[in-house]
């Protein structure tokens, strides 16, 4: 079993670098964060790098300060095990993966079925909500009590994936997860505020905007905005990654069954970032796999090329003939 490998690779080292995918939410920061505290509680070392320092509006999680930035003069760490969370491909780590030259072992820690198995050891479970709830199971199976800090940026983790426990990665074991976590005096209310109520003015002036111009065709069953970076420009430093606040709109809109989201890359031309999510019927990691992303059925992302108004009439494409089939 490859959690059993995990564990045994894990007591096997002593040292690990630990990094998650480029642009983490709280799902990669609260399972990068828990699984430095699990280490440190087993008596190991270890240092957290991420392609990018986190974006505004993460700073409330428990030793945010910690994560190193990639570029960060930090090419001569020494490690003995390279352990990724919530990654579906090594690359998909931007360039941190390049810090193993020495080819240590990989540890592949994801929840996502789109995932490569890129680790010498790779445990992936497509049917758990988050890879905080996976980092979770690493507490109980070597017996390490969980205090309120792993607690909460647990709690986190899972809460932002499942969508606040709406989602269809919400199981039965989900919840009693959750029920644990509670036991540790976490403010639930609190950290919804944190998590979802710290929105600056500015951010949903823009969002206000995007919402303004939404765009939907197939009778209404694809929806679509585009960000394009002259916006981005405009409203530098946001504090919100405007996709979950887009997609909860539009997910709310009768008869929808995809939407979509196309936004360039402020730092590289030609460059488009294109988020799918589903209301269920229609798998769009299949979808993005096929623009070489992927993630879950119901919520995945890939990276194209090209000007936007190409890429979305290769998207849209790609949609509507999916449709056709369901």
């Amino acid at each position: 079993m490859s959690l059993k490998k995990v564990i045994s690779q894990i007591k096997a080292s002593s040292n690990f670098l630990i990094t998650s995918h480029v642009n983490p939410e709280a799902d990669a920061l609260g399972s990068e964060l828990a699984f430095y505290k699990l280490i440190r509680a087993l008596g190991k070392t270890g240092v957290i790098i991420n392609e990018e320092v986190p974006g505004l509006g993460y700073e409330f999680l428990p030793g945010i300060g910690i994560v190193k930035k990639y570029k960060d003069n930090i090419r001569n760490i020494r490690f003995d095990c390279f352990v990724a969370l919530d990654c579906s491909d090594l690359k998909r780590t931007g360039e941190v993966y390049k810090l193993n030259t020495a080819k240590k072992p990989v540890i592949n820690i994801d929840h996502h079925v789109s995932n490569v198995k890129f680790g010498t050891i790779n445990w992936v479970d497509g049917y758990t909500s988050s890879a905080s709830e996976m980092v979770y199971e690493l507490y109980k199976k070597f017996g390490v009590p969980l205090d309120k800090e792993s607690a909460f940026l647990i709690y986190c983790g899972i809460l932002t994936d499942t969508g606040s426990f709406r989602f269809s990665n919400t199981s039965p074991k989900t919840h009693r997860v959750v029920a644990e976590l509670l036991e540790y005096g976490l403010d639930v209310v609190e950290i919804y505020k944190l998590t979802y109520g710290n929105l600056p003015f500015k951010d949903m002036e823009l969002i206000a905007k995007l919402l303004n111009d939404i765009k939907r065709q197939n009778q209404g069953r694809v929806v679509w905005f585009e960000v394009k970076a002259s916006v981005l420009k405009k409203y530098k430093n946001l504090y919100a990654d405007l996709t979950d606040y887009l997609m909860n709109f539009a997910r709310a809109i009768k008869g929808v069954e995809v939407a979509v989201i196309f936004k360039e890359n402020l730092g590289v031309k030609g460059e488009v970032r294109v988020n799918f999510r589903s209301q269920g019927k229609v798998d769009v990691n299949k979808v993005a796999q096929s623009f070489g992303g992927g993630g879950h059925k119901s919520a995945s992302g890939a990276t194209l090329y090209g000007s936007l108004a190409e890429v979305k009439n290769k998207v849209l494409k790609k949609i509507n003939s999916v449709l056709k089939e369901v």
